[in-house]
């Protein structure tokens, strides 16, 4: 199903109503990718899953954002090895996609192809840095890798004594659910303590087939959390979100984070205010099971890291008390 992929203009226009000509220059710098089963979930131009896959000239006239704000490259001791926090490290094991996201935090990189001497890079640094108790395979998307090839790496790992914990980031359960065989199951679970991070971002993906994708991971006892992002006309509205989350339960799937977009250069007209992502976290507290309401994070830029972000609910302080604001609207005193 892969390789037939949309990659070029000239495909694109046989299937969605687009100008090849100007959409080439949009893929000169940020490549395309729609996978057939991802281009099946597109019912209209401009549609939630349109503006996540299909190119649109707007990216080349963003000149707010930069190419790595979060400043990954200066906290990687190798390529292809991110040690921003202590006791964790995000290792980039590929650099392909199911589907390019046109709102991804990494459009500087993804499209290449992965380098075996930058694993091996990545492999032995983990090894000396006893630090490192935790290690997220990331990318462009792990799951890209064939199971042989992640074996081996994920066998790697394993045999290094203080990674204590290995998380998996893929898009692949939302955008090509096919990927997730019983063979790839089975590898994963030989591997356990695993953790698996999927990201959806609209009701629309949550289709029988990633449905049952999502479901085969979880009987495998691999659990399964979900990185949203809020994105301008994709999902920054609260019956929206709260439609998703619901979704997200409904096949063992938890909420993890709702990130704020990156201000990665050619996203820009994804960015919703952070007052509206605040408001957007409002409507679900209360009306949504805890479970089903993630933490809402901005990852600061040049490299600070990443910090949730709440509605206020304290209203007022007092000797002794605290006014408290609940779901509904309604103040409450609590003694403090």
């Amino acid at each position: 199903m892969l390789s037939e992929s949309v990659t070029r203009a000239g495909q694109l226009a046989e299937h969605v109503d687009v100008d090849p000509d100007r959409i080439a220059l949009v893929i000169r710098d940020f490549p395309v990718r729609i996978n057939p089963y991802y281009l099946s979930l597109i019912r209209q131009p401009g549609d939630p899953m349109w503006r996540q896959a299909v190119p649109d000239p707007v990216e080349l006239a963003d000149t707010a954002g930069s190419a790595d704000p979060l400043c990954e490259e200066a906290r990687s001791p190798v390529p292809g090895l991110i040690h921003r926090y202590p006791d964790r490290a995000v290792f980039l094991v590929s650099d392909r996609c199911a589907m390019h996201c046109r709102f991804c935090m990494r459009k500087r990189r993804v499209g290449g192809v992965s380098r075996n001497d930058r694993i091996a890079a990545g492999i032995d640094t983990i090894r000396r840095t006893p630090d490192i108790a935790e290690v997220v395979l990331s990318g462009g998307d792990p799951l890209m890798l064939d199971d042989d090839r992640l074996a081996r790496l994920l066998d790697q790992i394993r045999r290094i004594n203080h990674v204590r914990l290995v998380r998996i980031h893929s898009r692949m359960p939302c955008t090509l659910p096919h990927r997730i065989t019983d063979n790839l199951v089975h590898v994963l679970k030989a591997f356990q303590p695993i953790y698996l991070n999927t990201h959806f971002n609209h009701p629309g993906e949550i289709t029988e087939r990633s449905s049952a994708a999502c479901v085969r991971l979880a009987d495998a006892g691999i659990p399964l959390g979900c990185q949203t992002v809020l994105l301008k006309g994709v999902n920054d509205d609260p019956a929206v979100m709260r439609r998703l989350m619901r979704g997200l339960l409904a096949i063992r799937v938890r909420p993890y984070y709702l990130h704020q977009l990156d201000r990665v250069r050619g996203t820009g007209h994804f960015h919703v205010p952070v007052a509206t992502g605040l408001q957007i976290m409002d409507a679900l507290r209360g009306h949504l099971s805890g479970m089903g309401v993630p933490h809402y994070m901005v990852d600061l830029p040049g490299g600070g890291g990443k910090i949730p972000l709440t509605p206020n609910y304290v209203v007022d302080k007092h000797p002794g008390r605290w006014t408290i604001r609940n779901f509904e609207g309604r103040h409450f005193n609590y003694p403090v």
